[in-house]
Parts: structure tokens; C-alpha cells; sequence
């Protein structure tokens, strides 16, 4: 079992962000191209923010620290700490209103099958 936590990790990617001339800074807390399930923690410096993009599966996003806005479309949900914002299945973008941290938790669509791979029975 490992344990992280997100207090003092979102602090420290908050530092990184407010430094870096993007204005933003991420760190995989768990998963990775290998597995289905992902968690970032992203971190954005105030009125910045990720373009819009298409979604990769299944995501969520977790408010940490600050203020965020979640825009598909026409349609925007606002975001603050202990808010949980389901990302929509279409092109989306994410804005910091305030220096903000987020946990972008995603099931990646598209992962093979593990049991595909077993020898069948028989």
C-alpha cells in the first residue's frame, strides 16, 4: 500500500505552476500508459488553463485548491474545493479562476482486454 498526500503535493505543484511560463505543472500520482485507470494532479496558476481537447475515456475532475471552470461547448460548470465535475464525452477545456489544483482521475477508453490475452480452457 503507498500513501500520498494531496495537501502537500498540490502545494508543491502550485509552486512549480506559479513559476512556470505556462502557468501550469502536472504530476501522475497514479497509473500511467500501462494501465486503465490515471490520477493527475494538475496545478494552474489563476487565469490559466489546458486548451480544449478531446476526452480520453471515462474522467473526472476533483477540486482541490482554488476555482475552475469546466467548458464543452456552450455549457460550463464552475468548480471549487470538494466539487467533483464529471468531464463530458466531447471536446472540453479547463480554466483556473483562482491559482487552482485538481485531481483528473481517467479510464482510459480503447484498453485491451487483460483476459484476451490468456490461453483459453479447454
Amino acid at each position: 500500500m503507498e500513501k500520498s498526500s494531496l495537501t502537500a503535493l498540490a502545494r508543491q505543484q502550485l509552486k512549480i505552476a506559479r513559476e512556470a511560463s505556462s502557468g501550469r505543472s502536472a504530476k501522475t500520482v497514479y497509473g500511467g500508459h500501462e494501465h486503465v485507470l490515471r490520477q493527475t494532479l494538475i496545478a494552474l496558476a489563476a487565469g490559466r488553463g489546458l486548451d480544449e481537447h478531446d476526452n480520453p475515456g471515462e474522467a473526472t475532475v476533483q477540486v482541490l485548491h482554488g476555482r475552475v471552470r469546466l467548458v464543452a461547448g456552450d455549457v460550463s460548470w464552475n468548480g471549487s474545493p470538494g466539487d467533483l465535475l464529471i468531464v463530458p464525452a466531447a471536446r472540453h477545456s479547463l480554466e483556473a479562476l483562482d491559482d487552482s489544483a485538481v485531481l483528473l482521475t481517467v479510464a482510459k477508453h480503447g484498453y485491451p482486454d487483460r483476459d484476451s490475452h490468456r490461453p483459453q480452457a479447454g
